[in-house]
């Protein structure tokens, strides 16, 4: 069952019981490529933009309270889920995004035709004041916004208050510190976890300096920045509208020229995600060189065993939430290449790769929300120091001799851990045997509670 839709080249089949009209058909068919199509936090931020363009549009004289009033019906029915299988269009279209800001302005008018006939166009009414060169920027700054402020922000949040509760229950636990993947001085364990805790700390700040960037709107910049065919005031109306709604702080882009061709908000933005995925890399490798063995490596944590590490080996766990969230990141940091390349492309007026800055960037968002909360709730929630194992290689280490350097001296010393490593001896016995000191004297220099 098809009906007949037209746009400007000519007459298209739609599927009967699809609310879209020629533009979004074309697009759906000339753009089979891959499986991936335009995120829905997108399309929401359009539809948040076609909103408010109806109110503002009705309050500058330039559109009917009869066409605004059917306009902001159908865009609260959307916001509301109940169409998001009519935005089927591919990540891999126009680089402007032009085909999916037709299709929500098709999907737009078809719900307010539906009720009353013929009311609606979507170019004239929908898109009024609009370009989909300034809609679809200013609907990738909503959307990221929207996706950090609500998922990303508050999963570090809860990481950061994770880290300081097991900071805090592990700071009596002194073990030795690593340096090179070699033996170090000693820390408590509490210290170890305490470095974890500031990476994610840095990482708020980071992120929190990147949403002020993004929260710029270039909407009323219409074609090529010059706010042709849209009125006075246009934008800042839009932007404040935008903000009232969405309950987000968003302002008007001050130079919409830039806000058309550059991403380098973004960019920025995924940065800060970047460098948390690099944190989050150092921690679950941190986190699974501990749980290593349990008998074979070094063993000073336990992490729980949430299912069969092997097929063929019994009773093996491994740390397989750490495997995931490392992964993550590994896709984060492709993310990241594509996102910058990306948006160092496009000519004059307009960058042209907008759909795959936002569809990797929204990807990364919500990846590393998903997994960072998977690694808490299912790692850093059970995880617990082996404070026997974590003893025995503090007192086994040689680099406890670092404490007698102020009293014997660097070689002295150093004749000392030599010693007892080629003789498999403690560093008392290695002080005592080379005449270095006294027992009385080496139990008064040596006190790891001190090196602390």
């Amino acid at each position: 069952m098809y009906r007949i839709e037209k746009d400007s080249l000519g007459e298209v089949k739609v599927d009967s019981e699809k609310k879209w009209g020629a533009q979004t058909q074309r697009s759906l068919e000339n753009f089979v490529i891959g499986h991936n199509i335009i995120p829905l936090e997108v399309i929401y931020g359009l539809v948040e933009i076609k909103r408010s363009a109806a109110i503002v549009n009705h309050k500058l004289g330039k559109l009917s309270d009869d066409k605004s009033k059917a306009i902001i019906t159908a865009c609260d029915e959307i916001l509301n889920g109940r169409y998001d299988d009519q935005f089927p269009l591919k990540i891999f279209q126009t680089g402007s995004g032009t085909q999916s800001n037709m299709n929500v302005n098709e999907v737009i008018a078809h719900l307010c035709n539906e009720q009353t006939p013929g009311l609606i166009h979507p170019n004239d009414d929908v898109n009024m004041s609009q370009s989909s060169n300034d809609t679809f920027p200013t609907a990738m700054h909503i959307a990221g916004y929207q996706a950090i402020v609500s998922k990303l922000l508050p999963e570090l949040a809860k990481w950061v208050e994770e880290l300081a509760i097991l900071e805090k229950n592990n700071q009596h636990v002194i073990k030795i510190g690593r340096t090179h993947l070699q033996d170090a001085t000693p820390l408590t364990f509490g210290q170890e976890i305490s470095g974890w805790r500031v990476m994610i700390e840095k990482a708020q700040e980071f992120v929190m300096l990147g949403l002020e960037a993004i929260r710029h709107l270039t909407i009323g910049g219409t074609a090529v920045g010059t706010g042709l065919n849209a009125p006075k005031g246009f934008d800042q109306l839009m932007c404040e509208e935008i903000s009232t709604h969405t309950e987000l702080p968003f302002t008007s882009e001050e130079n919409k020229f830039y806000g058309l061709t550059s991403h380098s908000e973004l960019s920025f933005v995924h940065g800060a995600l970047r460098a948390l995925s690099g944190d989050l890399m150092k921690i679950a490798n941190d986190i699974r060189w501990l749980a290593s063995g349990p008998r074979s490596g070094l063993g000073e944590i336990t992490i729980p065993s949430n299912e069969p590490g092997s097929s063929i080996m019994p009773g093996k766990v491994n740390p397989t939430q750490a495997e995931a969230l490392t992964m993550v990141v590994c896709q984060v940091m492709g993310n990241d290449t594509t996102i910058q390349f990306a948006s160092s492309q496009g000519n004059f007026e307009l960058n042209v790769y907008k759909p795959v800055i936002i569809s990797n960037f929204l990807e990364s968002v919500n990846l590393l929300s998903d997994a960072m909360r998977s690694f808490r709730l299912n790692c850093l929630n059970g995880m617990e120091a082996n404070e026997a194992a974590m003893e025995q290689g503090m007192k086994n280490s040689l680099m406890l001799v670092t404490a007698l350097n102020p009293h014997i001296g660097y070689e002295k010393a150093a004749k000392v851990a030599k010693y007892a490593h080629e003789n498999q001896t403690t560093l008392e016995t290695a002080i005592i045997t080379l005449g270095f000191a006294t027992k009385e004297e080496f139990d008064e220099w040596l006190k790891p509670e001190e090196m602390i």
